[in-house]
């Protein structure tokens, strides 16, 4: 896993992709996962805040779904408790509009297969948006089908919307998120940490 890692943190194949955005940035692996975590988070790609600070989630997105997790900094962003896993491990860039680009195929294609061999206690997996949710499920749907389905897949997977801002019109709109997939996940998340101490 080591090995894995620096590889990862080394890697360029997008370099000359990135070149050609609006940004024109270079490449910036965010890599945050060690084989003993417990929990997993795939999500989509790094934003341009996340590519900056080298930490995942370090945005007010971030701040949302540890709420949304019940955990604190310091719980969420250890890494022999929750790996970070996403689609794509750089910052994709804007487009001419400004808008994210999505994750580049071959990020997911070329790293995630070995990553996830690797982590072997994961116990949760929570999966962030329609890019994650299609890697991980093989399922036809929109995210808001598939988060609505979330029983069919808990406790060991639950389906997410992005937490980001632009999301919290569909928040409103479905308030069972917060009443009744979050309640449940909260309590999965406490389990699969209170094991963890009750083991150690």
């Amino acid at each position: 896993m080591e090995r894995l890692i620096e590889d990862l943190r080394a890697c360029t194949l997008c370099k000359d992709r990135f070149a050609e955005t609006a940004t024109a940035h270079g490449p910036n692996p965010v890599v945050w996962f060690q084989p003993q975590a417990r929990i997993l988070i795939a999500s989509q790609a790094p934003g341009m805040r996340v590519h900056q600070a080298n930490t995942p989630f370090w945005d007010a997105s971030g701040k949302r779904l540890r709420q949304w997790l019940g955990m604190t900094d310091a719980e969420f962003y250890d890494r022999t408790r929750v790996a970070i896993v996403p689609m794509a491990f750089c910052f994709p860039g804007y487009n001419a509009a400004g808008s994210d680009l999505p994750p580049p195929a071959i990020c997911a294609k070329t790293w995630r297969a070995n990553i996830l061999k690797g982590l072997r206690q994961i116990r949760l997996t929570v999966l962030i948006g329609g890019y994650a949710q299609k890697y991980h499920l093989d399922q036809p749907g929109s995210v808001t089908e598939t988060v609505q389905g979330w029983r069919e897949h808990a406790p060991r997977i639950f389906p997410l919307p992005h937490p980001s801002w632009r999301n919290t019109a569909w928040l409103k709109k479905n308030p069972w998120f917060e009443e009744q997939l979050l309640r449940v996940l909260q309590t999965r998340v406490r389990e699969v940490l209170n094991d963890e101490q009750d083991a150690a």
